[in-house]
């Protein structure tokens, strides 16, 4: 089991998305994602959401908001992985590059355009909504076979 963030930096309608290109055997190579990564031990998900930012983008994150937890069944190497995903709207700091992919501001408005995991394309609508959401998300060979989700206010 793995325990992970995933954040997702906004600002002037566009979020800071990173393009998983320079890890040789990363799961998410060629797909663009939102930072993270896994808990260390004894972080809280705030602590780990704050470091990952920091080591991915350079970015301090300010204030975290917490939108939802995503499960994903057998996600990766038959490990099931638990996400906490964030919206950080007050950040400082500057840009550096990233070793894991190349990091940009993409408009929120294209952002269903590019190259994600096909639940990304459910769960990154929710973000804007009221309230916390828990999704479930089941891939198999790198497809989503189902998904399903709680909607709490």
């Amino acid at each position: 089991m793995k325990l992970a963030t995933l954040c997702y930096l906004r600002k002037n309608s566009e979020t800071l998305l990173l393009f998983r290109n320079k890890k040789e055997g990363d799961v998410h190579l060629g797909k663009w994602n939102g930072l993270g990564g896994k808990f260390e031990q004894g972080e809280t998900p705030e602590e780990c959401a704050k470091r990952e930012i920091f080591e991915e983008s350079g970015y301090i994150a300010e204030k975290l908001e917490l939108k939802g937890f995503l499960t994903f069944p057998k996600f990766a190497k038959d490990e099931d992985w638990y996400v906490f995903a964030f919206v950080v709207t007050e950040f400082s700091g500057e840009m550096v590059d990233s070793a894991e992919g190349k990091l940009a501001w993409k408009k929120n408005s294209e952002i269903l355009s590019l190259p994600l995991w096909e639940g990304d394309r459910i769960f990154l609508t929710w973000l804007d909504n009221p309230g916390f959401f828990s999704g479930k998300f089941v891939y198999e060979k790198g497809r989503l076979l189902s998904h399903d989700a709680k909607f709490y206010q």
